[in-house]
């Protein structure tokens, strides 16, 4: 009788234990984020993911700005058809400033596909001290690069940019990978189409270049480029003499992908699997409040790809990214 009356005792405990556990949890306010720009992909992708009840991420999409640019058609094209979809699929509420948005919300998404109004936008974001992830391209240029980091820094707000590619298996672990050995070089590849408003690299060809630099890291000294209708290739050297490229195509089968250079092994570095492994590492800064990519690492990623312009309007010369960083600096 003791045996049973002590049985029940331990489950009566553990039953209690479960459900003040769970009173705990429904309790938990989960991390509120939200959107600003309903012109991409990304803006529903990323919503539907995290406000995924089976993801049990500890946070939810509950608010969007519409925004949208008038001379971009691929922005003003999407608008209504990613509004509706984030609104009346997804639940999101739609506001009327980013100034409103930031009154409900934890964190930012900025996800306008245009990336020329990135820096105006971030601003009230950052004077509200929201912690902020823009999508790439992280802005307009490369001076605006810069100074959103600035003002991030001078807010004490953490703000971080990448392209999804950054952490597709087989390319987010080559670095340190044992089989590859060290990387000694690598040749990133991607669709790069050009939009006319942005720098040539910047509107997808960031996807390649950010490739590039996840395997070979930082440390790119200098830039040289060769483009044609279809095609695009611009070399690196690397402060060690490593030597990484990166292959725009605009013609023929357009992939993503890189082929590695290491001390003991040479061969693919695996290619792009979709959002989630990005959305995951974006639901992990806001738990952190640690950025993920250092500012000094997406700078030089925008410089590399700005050099590649300077290069071309020398004719293929080779350009300092460190000259280009400190012009860009200076305006």
């Amino acid at each position: 009788m003791k045996n049973c009356i002590a049985t029940f005792g331990y489950a009566m405990v553990f039953f209690m234990a479960s459900v003040f556990t769970c009173y705990v949890r429904a309790q938990e306010k989960p991390f509120r984020i939200g959107i600003i720009g309903l012109d991409t992909s990304h803006s529903p992708s990323f919503a539907a993911q995290i406000n995924d009840p089976s993801n049990a991420y500890g946070c939810r999409v509950i608010a969007a700005y519409v925004g949208g640019s008038p001379d971009i058609p691929s922005s003003v094209n999407r608008l209504d058809q990613y509004t509706k979809q984030v609104r009346d699929s997804l639940g999101v509420e739609i506001v009327s400033s980013i100034e409103e948005l930031c009154k409900k919300i934890d964190g930012v998404l900025l996800e306008s596909v245009d990336g020329r109004p990135h820096l105006e936008q971030v601003k009230p974001v950052l004077n509200a001290k929201k912690p902020v992830f823009i999508d790439k391209p992280m802005a307009g240029s490369l001076t605006e690069v810069i100074e959103i980091f600035r003002l991030a820094k001078e807010a004490g707000v953490p703000c971080w940019s990448s392209s999804s590619l950054r952490y597709s298996p087989g390319i987010a672990s080559v670095r340190t990978d044992p089989e590859f050995g060290g990387v000694m070089g690598c040749d990133a590849w991607s669709p790069c189409p050009l939009e006319e408003h942005h720098p040539d690299l910047y509107w997808y060809g960031i996807h390649g270049v950010e490739t590039l630099f996840t395997v070979m890291g930082p440390g790119c000294e200098t830039v040289q480029r060769v483009q044609t209708n279809d095609f695009e290739h611009v070399a690196g050297v690397w402060k060690d003499g490593r030597i990484g490229t990166f292959r725009g195509i605009r013609g023929g089968k357009a992939d993503y992908g890189c082929f590695v250079y290491g001390a003991k092994k040479i061969g693919p570095g695996g290619s792009y699997t979709g959002y989630g492994p990005l959305v995951e590492e974006i639901v992990k800064f806001f738990k952190t409040g640690k950025p993920p990519v250092s500012p000094e690492e997406t700078i030089e990623i925008y410089a590399f790809m700005t050099a590649a312009d300077e290069s071309k309007k020398r004719g293929g010369a080779q350009v300092s990214i460190r000259e280009v960083i400190e012009r860009a600096g200076k305006r």
